[in-house]
């Protein structure tokens, strides 16, 4: 790994009040560990775009950095309801498909079926079964990541283990 390895921070921390601020810190995260972390704000959207022509501006920019990317670090936590957030989740497949590291960070909850309420034949309210593989997210993004753990502050170092060829801590 080298000093200039570029980390693309997916999330739904872009939603935040503090985006800006939280991209900052995320970034700080990435610098103490010798990375570059490239945060979506990063990019200049025009600003005489119709509604429509930003969110394509914006996909085109992100799937750009993405590629950039030496790797992506994401944020898998729970957003809006019982599923991490779906744009995140795209940015995870981009990368997979593009041969880039991925590495999650979530708050621990057990396996899906564990923490999604659901019937004796394992149907949720709706009567969607529920995976039942003992993984904490679907399986297409826990079989994908290079890694998970617990915080972005614990992700962000593993990473960097990773990356190094040193066993991750997270």
């Amino acid at each position: 790994m080298s000093a200039t390895t570029r980390v693309y921070l997916a999330g739904f921390d872009v939603f935040r009040r503090d985006a800006v601020e939280h991209g900052a810190y995320l970034k700080g995260l990435c610098r103490q560990q010798g990375m570059e972390g490239l945060y979506p704000f990063d990019n200049e959207v025009a600003q005489d775009l119709s509604p429509a022509e930003c969110a394509a501006q914006i996909c085109r920019l992100n799937l750009a950095m993405i590629r950039e990317a030496d790797a992506v670090l994401a944020n898998l936590n729970l957003f809006r309801g019982f599923e991490p957030d779906s744009g995140t989740a795209f940015e995870i497949g981009a990368a997979v498909a593009l041969g880039k590291p991925v590495w999650a960070y979530f708050q621990a909850q057990g396996a899906m079926r564990e923490w999604l309420s659901g019937d004796l034949q394992g149907r949720d309210a709706d009567g969607f079964l529920i995976e039942d593989f003992g993984l904490p997210r679907n399986l297409m993004l826990a079989c994908s990541w290079a890694g998970c753990s617990a915080s972005v502050e614990e992700g962000v170092i593993a990473l960097r283990q990773h990356l190094s060829g040193q066993p991750a801590s997270g």
